[in-house]
């Protein structure tokens, strides 16, 4: 199996399980066969959760997150949880959003959420793909362009340079209270140009110029200030 470029370290971890049809030892085996498959594709990932496997239900989803977050913290005397697997139902209506929400903005916490389908049907094609995306996720690099390396990009190559992605996600025809998502990403880490951090940010719905791309604004002491997306 092809290595990762650059392997990340996972010392602490843990589980939630959100399915009420995963077993524990469903939930251990397909946890274990994950850790695994991470060791195998270059990164350092201990076998053991922090605590056991913790079983929750969808509609307690917040509890659930903050009760893991802090008795995992206990338990490592302080140090903070590394990354959260979490099993979903297939089915999981409004409890991904939440989750990631309240992962990213109220925990400061790595999250990689799995469908209950993929944990009870472990294929290795799928566990390699989760590897691939937890290394991401924990700051690794999977790939580098062989141009990239021997430094043979044209124009990118030359001097340093930032490649941005730019995009706008409208919602769904009948959504008339959802607003439009912008996101902008870049790249962090040229010459190899593989490594990219992004932002996210809501606008009104419908509109296809990214709103807060750029902004100024007078500062009485500072004087004019720039921000947004990019700055």
């Amino acid at each position: 199996m092809q290595k990762m470029i650059n392997g990340m370290t996972v010392s602490r971890w843990a589980c939630i399980n959100f399915s009420r049809g995963v077993q524990d030892s469903v939930a251990r085996t397909f946890c274990n066969e994950l850790a695994q498959m991470c060791q195998v594709s270059g990164m350092e990932f201990n076998p053991e959760p922090v605590i056991p496997i913790y079983n929750a239900k969808p509609e307690q989803v917040e509890k659930a997150l903050k009760h893991v977050y802090h008795v995992s913290s206990n338990k490592t005397k302080g140090k903070e949880l590394e990354l959260l697997l979490v099993i979903l139902p297939d089915n999981n209506g409004s409890l991904y959003g939440d989750l990631k929400r309240i992962c990213e903005t109220d925990l400061g916490l790595i999250s990689q959420c799995c469908l209950t389908k993929h944990v009870f049907k472990i294929t290795k094609q799928y566990l390699a793909n989760v590897s691939l995306k937890i290394n991401v996720k924990m700051g690794g690099r999977n790939t580098v362009l062989v141009d990239a390396v021997s430094c043979r990009i044209p124009l990118v190559s030359d001097i340093p340079t930032i490649i941005f992605g730019a995009d706008v996600t409208h919602p769904e025809n009948g959504e008339d209270s959802s607003p439009s998502i912008a996101a902008v990403v870049a790249s962090q880490d040229w010459p190899e140009v593989t490594k990219y951090a992004g932002l996210v940010c809501a606008q009104p719905q419908r509109q296809e110029l990214i709103q807060d791309l750029y902004k100024t604004w007078h500062d009485p002491v500072r004087g004019v200030v720039s921000g947004g997306m990019i700055r």
